[in-house]
């Protein structure tokens, strides 16, 4: 048997709603739908899958380093080609010798990769990470574009634990042209065929809960959600009523989230108590996945899914990219990619340095000891993810570096602060600069309090360099 012993959940803050989507357009065409998550010009599917992976983490009370097995889950990556758990294992410090398995393709993908991280638990995995994210994006004035939205789901697997997943069956049938996305383009399709749509849905998820061995009474049904209405159409399929679909969905305020939508209404229920949790998939093509997960006691999860700015339709443009002033002319500072991987210890997981002459900390780990001045060896320690603002200013349109213009045209002004990041226990600390996110620039002030995160900081020959960024520390 394997069980869920952590929840993670996160949805970026901005929102806008189906009200400024009417006044931009004079209609709005995601039933059910009153507002959605979007994220921020620094975010994409990896930033928050680490988000919620980090979460879970800390909701199982599980060390990174013992997790052995790690899926990532995402429709839109932010690489067509490039295996992103690299790049996630090494933000959360995972054994570089953990099985990682990447599944993409469909909003299917998130309870695929959560069936891998079962069939790896029944092998030989012992503890296994499932992470799915995702942030769809459509045509302008269409309907999967209206409802797309935005956010993260990450569960901790073990072979015991408080929620166990008794159950699971899967059903495919081939219906081309419900939701595709064809090689190089951006944005998700669809024919747009009424009944052929909803057929597919409803055959596929009636399929794949017939298949189930036991017959659920869930609490909650965790049902893919394309828009606010379609679940509930499918409800007599699952063999549920629309009050277990409503227990657990995210759609009416963060919106389609893809291959993490299912994962994010599964973490909502267990995090809300729900003893008993139906989930079912659906991708295009068409295929289902169904699962049960029977709750024995609270199963330990750490969310942060609440909006906190509302955006107008012009600034949701802004931070998408759709509308920015472009980038600048002349070159930026050059960082070569063998140089920023050089770099990753210390971008991702806050690897300082203690001389070995003075102990002094030093960051980042590298040339003469500030304090001695000894070109002596740097003992590695990682910092706490936590400080205190010593300085601070607001780095307004027009005055980034080129290599930051490209995105502060879409978040606009931004705050570059030098923070004292301290030893776990705030014993010690050492001065970084950072730039600010998730928050206006006149949210830092010296002396506040701030955590760190990872987002996206800046692309330079193609490649997106990620690397650490603080906010507000949560109070």
């Amino acid at each position: 048997m394997s069980a869920i012993t952590g929840v993670g959940a996160y949805a970026p803050r901005f929102r806008i709603s189906a009200e400024a989507f009417e006044e931009a357009w004079g209609q709005f065409h995601a039933a059910g739908v009153t507002e959605k998550a979007v994220p921020a010009a620094d975010e994409d599917a990896l930033t928050m899958g680490y988000e919620a992976a980090t979460r879970a983490l800390e909701a199982a009370d599980v060390d990174a380093e013992s997790v052995d097995w790690l899926a990532f889950a995402s429709s839109r990556p932010p690489a067509a080609e490039e295996d992103l758990t690299a790049r996630l294992g090494a933000m959360l410090a995972l054994s570089e010798s953990a099985t990682r398995q990447l599944f993409s393709g469909s909003t299917r993908a998130g309870t695929r990769a959560l069936w891998a991280g079962l069939d790896a638990l029944e092998a030989d995995a012992t503890t296994a990470l499932v992470v799915a994210a995702d942030a769809p994006q459509g045509d302008p004035d269409d309907g999967i574009d209206h409802a797309a939205g935005a956010g993260s789901a990450a569960f901790v697997l073990e072979r015991e634990g408080p929620a166990e997943i008794v159950d699971r069956a899967e059903y495919a049938a081939a219906y081309p042209g419900t939701r595709f996305r064809d090689t190089g383009e951006d944005e998700t399709q669809g024919l747009g065929i009424t009944q052929y749509d909803r057929q597919a849905f409803t055959e596929t998820i009636g399929g794949a809960v017939d298949g189930l061995e036991i017959d659920p009474e869930p609490d909650a049904a965790a049902i893919q959600a394309p828009d606010g209405k379609l679940p509930y159409r499918a409800a007599g399929a699952a063999g549920v009523g629309t009050d277990e679909i409503q227990a657990a969905a995210t759609v009416h305020e963060l919106g389609d989230t893809g291959a993490a939508s299912v994962p994010l209404s599964l973490a909502t229920a267990l995090a809300d108590g729900d003893d008993s949790v139906l989930g079912v998939s659906h991708g295009s093509g068409a295929g289902a996945d169904a699962v049960v997960v029977s709750a024995d006691g609270d199963v330990p999860a750490v969310t942060a899914l609440e909006g906190a700015e509302p955006l107008s339709y012009a600034e949701y443009l802004r931070q998408r990219g759709v509308v920015t002033t472009g980038p600048p002319s002349g070159g930026g500072a050059y960082v070569s990619v063998p140089s920023w991987r050089r770099s990753l210890p210390q971008r991702y997981r806050l690897e300082a340095g203690r001389c070995s002459e003075c102990g002094a900390l030093s960051f980042p780990p590298e040339g003469a000891c500030d304090d001695c001045g000894a070109l002596a060896e740097y003992d590695p320690i990682e910092l706490a993810g936590e400080g205190t603002i010593e300085a601070v200013t607001t780095i307004s349109q027009g005055g980034a570096p080129p290599e930051f213009a490209e995105q502060q045209a879409q978040s606009g002004d931004y705050a570059a602060a030098i923070v004292a990041l301290e030893t776990d226990g705030g014993d010690e600390a050492v001065s970084a600069p950072a730039m600010g996110t998730d928050a206006d620039p006149d949210a830092f002030g010296v002396g506040d309090r701030i955590e760190t995160t990872i987002r996206r900081v800046y692309t330079q020959e193609g490649v997106t360099r990620y690397g650490f960024k603080v906010r507000p520390a949560e109070q």
